[in-house]
């Protein structure tokens, strides 16, 4: 089950709690249209800054840490907006994609292959996203069936790798 079509809330709203700023991905989940996908590439598109500053063990912990205030700021602007999973939260679609690429290569076409395989991970939700996204109703549930995408597109990455290497 995807995130539920909604209206995107008035750009006010985004500025009226830092929680609904970072939950609502900056302003990429505003998006008329496909705010998940926008999302994912507000985290393809900020990589490469995040990445120079920190090994991979500190960009795991900044992304724990990120995860982790991602449950509460999802949490907070879910319950504001009365939809829990509203589609313009998409620091979901962030966090997990940036762990994404972390495990992956920094190459373009993995990087693309990993985007459209995130993508249809996150839309298609195998179990146990599934679980999370339709029983799991907090901002708990909202981070951690797009981490499960995320796994998955890690999985079938590492998969790819041993068979291309």
């Amino acid at each position: 089950m995807a995130k539920i079509p909604t209206k995107p809330p008035a750009l006010r709203f985004l500025f009226s709690h830092p929680a609904h700023l970072v939950a609502c991905g900056f302003g990429s989940g505003l998006f008329p249209v496909a705010p998940g996908t926008a999302g994912t590439l507000l985290a393809w598109a900020t990589f490469p800054l995040l990445r120079p500053w920190m090994n991979d063990f500190e960009l795991l912990a900044f992304l724990a840490v990120c995860f982790i205030g991602g449950v509460l700021a999802v949490h907070k602007t879910g319950s504001d907006l009365g939809v829990i999973d509203h589609g313009s939260i998409v620091w979901d679609e962030i966090v997990p994609f940036w762990m994404v690429l972390v495990f992956c290569p920094a190459d373009w076409l993995w990087q693309s292959a990993a985007f459209l395989l995130f993508r249809i991970f996150d839309i298609t939700k195998p179990q146990p996203a599934r679980f999370f996204d339709e029983k799991v109703k907090n901002g708990f549930g909202v981070m951690t069936d797009d981490f499960f995408a995320a796994a998955y597109t890690v999985l079938v990455l590492a998969m790819l790798r041993s068979v291309l290497a």
